[in-house]
C-alpha cells in the first residue's frame, strides 16, 4: 500500500487503462498532464491505431491537444494485455451496453477482468469505474481475477470508483468533482480513496462496499434523468397553455426546500449519451429480478424519450406539413459543444421527420464523419449550406460554432422564417431581431 502511494506521490505510478474509449482516454489524458506514464489497453485496433495517431475517438474539448502533447513518450494505446503487468494501477472503463429488453450486458467487464487476470501480480490496484449493476464487482470482477491465484484485499486491493463526468465538460470535471470508491475491504478502499487523491488532487468520498459505489453512480443517474423529464413535461404543458417553460421552472427554482432549492432541470429535444440512457433501466430491471414493478426509473425514460417526436411536431407546427419541406438541421450530437452521437435524441427525430416527408440538410462541425454516417446516410454539410434554401432551421445542438453565425445572413439564406430551438440555446429576442419566428422547447407560441 505504502508503496503505490509514494509511487503515485513521485509520479513513477504506471497506469493501465482497459477500455481505451471516451472516458479511458480522458482519464489517461488527465492523468498523463499530471505526470504520469498511461497505457491504454484496447480490443479495437482501430481505437488504438487512431489514439496512437494523435485522434482521440471522441472530439471531448481540449483532449486532442493533451493526447498531441503527451502521445506517444508518456501516454500510448496498445491492444496487448501484456501490458497489464508493468502496471501498478489497473483502471477498467469498458462499456456496459443494455439489450432490446432493457437488461444489462457485463459480457465486456467479464472478458476484461479475464484478460487482466492472466497479467495480475502482488502489490497491484486494480479498480473498476464501468457503469454496472449493483455486485458487480463483489460477485463477478473479484472471482475473476482470483482466478490469478491471488486473493483480492490481500494480495491486491480492488475497489469500485464510478465515472461521474458529463460531455463536453470531462476534462475539467475529471479536475473537480469529487471521487466515490468503495473497496472489497478496508484495506482497498483506504488505499483507493488515498490513491485518487493524490493522482487528481481532487475530494474522496470513500463508502462502505463497491455496492454502494455502484449504487451511487445509477441514483445519480436515475435523479438527473427523471428531473429532466419532469421539465420535459412542464414544458408540453407550458407549450400548450401559451406560458414559456424556461420562465416557469427559473421562477419555480426559487423556492427553497431543506438546505437546497428546488433544482427543476431544463427541458430539451431529449436526452442522449451513454449513461441517462441506460442506468435508469439497469434499475429497472433489478426490481423486476427482486419481484418490483418500479414505476419512476421506467418513467423519466418513457417521458424522455418522447421529446424527439414531440420536436418533430413542434418543427412541424412552425411550417406546416412537413411534406416535401427542406429542414436546415444544425447539430447531430446529444449536447452542445461536442461531436458525441452516442445515443443522440437526434437520431429519431431525424426518422420522425423524414416519416412525416421532410427533406434534411445537416451540419455538425464537431462531429466525426464515419460516426454520423453510422445515423445517417445524408451528408454533412458547412452550417451556411445546410439551411440554404431552408423551410425551417433546426439547431439541435447549440455549438459555439452555431452560435457564432450571423442570424441575419443565415434568414437571408433561407426559404422560411422559422426557427426551432431544441435546446433553447437561443435567445428568443435575438433570434425574432434577425427575422425568424422563434420556437423553442416550452416556450409557448413562435414569437
Amino acid at each position: 500500500m505504502q508503496e503505490l502511494l509514494t509511487k503515485a506521490a513521485d509520479r513513477s505510478l504506471r497506469i493501465a487503462i482497459v477500455g481505451f474509449g471516451y472516458i479511458g482516454e480522458c482519464i489517461g489524458a488527465v492523468l498523463a498532464e499530471r505526470g504520469y506514464d498511461i497505457t491504454g489497453i484496447d480490443v479495437s485496433e482501430k481505437t488504438v491505431s487512431r489514439f496512437n495517431a494523435k485522434t482521440p475517438i471522441v472530439p471531448e474539448p481540449g483532449l486532442k491537444e493533451i493526447v498531441e502533447q503527451y502521445t506517444p513518450h508518456q501516454m500510448r494505446a496498445t491492444t496487448d494485455f501484456a501490458e497489464i503487468a508493468n502496471a501498478d494501477f489497473v483502471v477498467v472503463t469498458v462499456g456496459t451496453p443494455i439489450d432490446d429488453q432493457y437488461r444489462p450486458q457485463t459480457r465486456y467487464v467479464i472478458e476484461a477482468s479475464r484478460s487482466v487476470a492472466k497479467y495480475l501480480r502482488k502489490g497491484q490496484a486494480v479498480v473498476l469505474k464501468s457503469t454496472t449493476p449493483p455486485l458487480t464487482t463483489e460477485n463477478i470482477v473479484r472471482p475473476l481475477l482470483e482466478e490469478s491465484g491471488l486473493k483480492a484485499g490481500i494480495d491486491f486491493a480492488l475497489g469500485f470508483s464510478p465515472e461521474r463526468l458529463a460531455e463536453g465538460v470531462a476534462l475539467e470535471e475529471l479536475r473537480t468533482i469529487p471521487i466515490i470508491v468503495g473497496g472489497i475491504n478496508e484495506a482497498s478502499t483506504k488505499l483507493l480513496a488515498e490513491l485518487w487523491q493524490i493522482l487528481l488532487d481532487v475530494e474522496t468520498i470513500p463508502v462502505s462496499s463497491p455496492r454502494a459505489a455502484e449504487m451511487s453512480k445509477l441514483a445519480d443517474n436515475a435523479f438527473i434523468d427523471l428531473n429532466v423529464a419532469l421539465g420535459n413535461e412542464i414544458a408540453i404543458i407550458c407549450d400548450g397553455i401559451g406560458a414559456d417553460a424556461v420562465e416557469v421552472i427559473r421562477a419555480a427554482n426559487s423556492l427553497k426546500k431543506g438546505q437546497h432549492n428546488v433544482n427543476i432541470l431544463a427541458p430539451s429535444m431529449g436526452v442522449g449519451g451513454t449513461c441517462l440512457t441506460k442506468d435508469p433501466w439497469f434499475l429497472h430491471e433489478m426490481g423486476k429480478q427482486a419481484g418490483y414493478t418500479f414505476k419512476t426509473f421506467a418513467a423519466g425514460r418513457t417521458a424522455n424519450e418522447f421529446m424527439p417526436i414531440f420536436t418533430a411536431s413542434l418543427i412541424e407546427r412552425a411550417v406546416g406539413s412537413l411534406e416535401g419541406k427542406v429542414v436546415g438541421l444544425l447539430g447531430l450530437a446529444f449536447k452542445a459543444n461536442t461531436g458525441d452521437l452516442r445515443f443522440t435524441p437526434v437520431t429519431p427525430l431525424l426518422r420522425e421527420l423524414e416519416k412525416r416527408g421532410a427533406k434534411l440538410q445537416l451540419s455538425d462541425p464537431l462531429a466525426l464523419a464515419d460516426e454520423a454516417h453510422e445515423m445517417t446516410t445524408l451528408p454533412l454539410m458547412a452550417p451556411m449550406d445546410a439551411v440554404k434554401g431552408a423551410d425551417v432551421v433546426a439547431c439541435m445542438a447549440p455549438h459555439r460554432e452555431f452560435k457564432a453565425l450571423d442570424l441575419k445572413a443565415v434568414r437571408s439564406s433561407t426559404r422560411g422564417d422559422a426557427f426551432v430551438d431544441g435546446r433553447n440555446g437561443f435567445d428568443p429576442a435575438t433570434v425574432t431581431k434577425a427575422g425568424f419566428r422563434y420556437f423553442g422547447v416550452g416556450r409557448g407560441a413562435g414569437a
